[in-house]
């Protein structure tokens, strides 16, 4: 063992070497994973989050809400880039779709679970002021939801980076491309091009959390403080699966 643990240390090592002295090579595959990461995460939140929050404003659809989301959770990655491989081919829209599939599952969870889980309360009082439903959707419900909503985009930016490197074997570009390609990198470059990966979705899902205290109404953020809640207002990822709790009522 002492053996086994000095060689997994010399290897660690020698990851940390092969990005120094392979830098632009990881900063150009970074772009790339970028650049993919970010088309599905749009194409994620558009296709999911108008419908989702509508629904939760309705407080309709619920059961279709959370199936839909379990469904996509259990689709396997290797498995959608192959059935579009059929239909687009090899190259980056055929990737793109498949982590498109990957994100939307905590998105529509959290953000149907979100709107929905407004305080009736609050939202009464803004219909007795004379608010429109629109009005009462964009002026109180998706404020009020929005650090429950960022935890399921901050989910979905772990999951849909982290699956990216899959993209190397349908001609997508990334970090992959190294991870997949041991005999041409070496042990050394697998280890040090998945530590790149793990460290880009943290960064990431960090810059998501600021934005998310940026974004949230100041007013929710001084009740947060004022009731001692655990962190403020800063809901992290593991609350992102608070919707699926949900289940149970759909069942």
């Amino acid at each position: 063992m002492p053996f086994a643990d000095a060689g997994l240390g010399q290897q660690f090592l020698d990851s940390f070497t092969f990005m120094g002295n392979n830098l632009s090579r990881l900063l150009d595959d970074t772009l790339g994973t970028l650049e993919l990461s970010g088309a599905a995460l749009g194409v994620a939140l558009a296709i999911t989050l108008p419908p989702a929050v509508w629904l939760g404003h309705l407080h309709r659809g619920s059961g279709v809400a959370i199936r839909t989301a379990n469904l996509g959770r259990s689709l396997p990655e290797l498995a959608l880039i192959a059935i579009f491989l059929a239909f687009f081919g090899i190259g980056f829209v055929n990737v793109m779709l498949a982590l498109v599939i990957v994100g939307i599952p905590p998105i529509l969870a959290n953000a149907f679970t979100a709107v929905d889980g407004v305080e009736p309360d609050v939202v009464d009082a803004a219909r007795g002021m004379g608010m429109s439903p629109l009005a009462v959707l964009l002026k109180v419900e998706i404020p009020l939801a929005l650090p429950l909503m960022f935890a399921g985009i901050r989910t979905s930016v772990l999951f849909i980076i982290g699956a990216s490197p899959l993209a190397a074997i349908a001609g997508g570009a990334g970090l992959g491309e190294i991870i997949v390609n041991q005999a041409s990198y070496g042990f050394a470059g697998v280890l040090a091009a998945s530590l790149w990966v793990s460290a880009l979705a943290l960064l990431i899902q960090g810059l998501f959390a600021l934005l998310q205290r940026v974004l949230t109404p100041a007013g929710l953020k001084v009740g947060a403080r004022a009731a001692g809640l655990p962190g403020g207002i800063d809901v992290g990822v593991a609350d992102a699966e608070r919707g699926t709790v949900m289940e149970a009522n759909v069942a």
